[in-house]
């Protein structure tokens, strides 16, 4: 089989995992194979080819990156910071751990500042970090 052959072979290969994948990193690989099969038809050698399709590889792998940088979008502040909370129990005073009540359901909170609270004090929270709610006695 002439070896142009398989690396077309090899890029089409690419391009249809790359449809399953989505991540735009194998269409770069299928892109550099066929710009290896393209050098391989004109009988440059196995060497200029496998550069040829290095070269191009590396320079999309960046492109890629380069422009999955520029459209990621900023973290969004939690919708929730500012809410009040009512003040439940404690878990640990020391660590600050609480269990808070916010949309009537129990939290696990963090407590930060002032750590004298009565059951039902109000809170507010400052940040939500997974499950656990960030809260304070000040508003944020």
């Amino acid at each position: 089989m002439e070896t142009y052959l398989i690396w077309l072979v090899a890029g089409f290969a690419l391009v249809i995992a790359e449809l399953v994948t989505g991540t735009f990193f194998l269409l770069v690989l299928g892109v550099a194979a066929f710009a290896g099969s393209a050098t391989a038809w004109f009988g440059l050698g196995f060497w200029v080819e496998a550069l040829c399709a290095a070269t191009v590889a590396i320079a999309g792998v960046f492109w890629v990156r380069q422009q999955r940088k520029a459209t990621q979008q900023p973290d969004m502040a939690s919708l929730d910071v500012g809410q009040a909370v009512a003040f439940e129990a404690w878990v640990s005073r020391e660590q600050g751990a609480a269990r808070v009540t916010y949309r009537n359901t129990q939290w696990d909170a963090e407590v930060g500042g002032e750590r004298d609270f009565d059951h039902g004090q109000v809170l507010f929270i400052h940040a939500v970090e997974g499950n656990t709610l960030k809260v304070a006695k000040s508003r944020p």
